[in-house]
């Protein structure tokens, strides 16, 4: 049977990435395989993880490009050259157009460290998820798994995974804690389900073979 090519897309140090990487080596992306590492940004510590572990990379500069949609068109091209069948979004911060979703509907991945639909959407990203969790008093936080749609954090959820917010937490440290606990956790799992051929997506809902 042939492997899920799975490509990555970062723009950083590539922590979820290397979640993924170590998921891999421990046979846990059923059958998936990560095939590409495409950055938005050139010199980035994720690509050296990648090629630390001979995953291929490729490097496409949003700066370069004139407009999203050129660089969407881009970005969409490459995809499709690597045969790619799941995309993962691990801190990729740059935006794309419907030409991505289009090619790969429903097959496009992202974790997000909140528990959707709190503290998501426009502006919800990195720390300022946490500063917000915080400044709220919620004694639960934790990361989604979700399906990527043109409408912001707002496709199909397929894992969540709730973490403690602890009362002299700070935003750096609430961040570590659902990384450790939930995010490098809950991504490699959902990226199994979908290369095994687990989950099905209706009315914007999924739904997860044998659970």
């Amino acid at each position: 049977m042939k492997k899920s090519r799975i490509a990555v897309l970062v723009s950083g140090g590539g922590t979820n990435l290397q979640a993924l990487i170590d998921a891999g080596k421990r046979g846990e992306l059923g059958n998936g395989e990560i095939a590409l590492v495409l950055s938005s940004k050139p010199d980035v510590y994720a690509l050296e993880r990648a090629k630390n572990n001979g995953i291929e990379t490729v490097v496409i500069p949003r700066k370069e490009y004139s407009d999203i949609a050129v660089y969407s068109k881009a970005l969409t091209d490459a995809l499709v050259a690597a045969d790619i069948d799941l995309v993962v979004l691990a801190g990729f911060l740059t935006i794309f157009d419907e030409q991505v979703y289009k090619a790969f509907t429903n097959k496009i991945l992202n974790v997000h460290p909140a528990l959707i639909p709190s503290f998501c959407g426009k502006g919800f990203y990195g720390l300022h998820v946490h500063e917000a969790v915080l400044e709220k008093g919620v004694k639960l936080s934790g990361a989604t798994v979700h399906i990527v749609t043109p409408e912001c954090d707002a496709g199909p959820i397929v894992l969540q995974k709730a973490v403690e917010v602890k009362q002299d937490d700070t935003p750096e440290t609430l961040q570590r804690r659902i990384m450790e606990e939930a995010e490098w956790k809950l991504l490699p799992k959902a990226v199994q389900l979908f290369c095994d051929g687990l989950v099905t997506v209706e009315n914007n809902k999924v739904y997860i073979k044998g659970e």
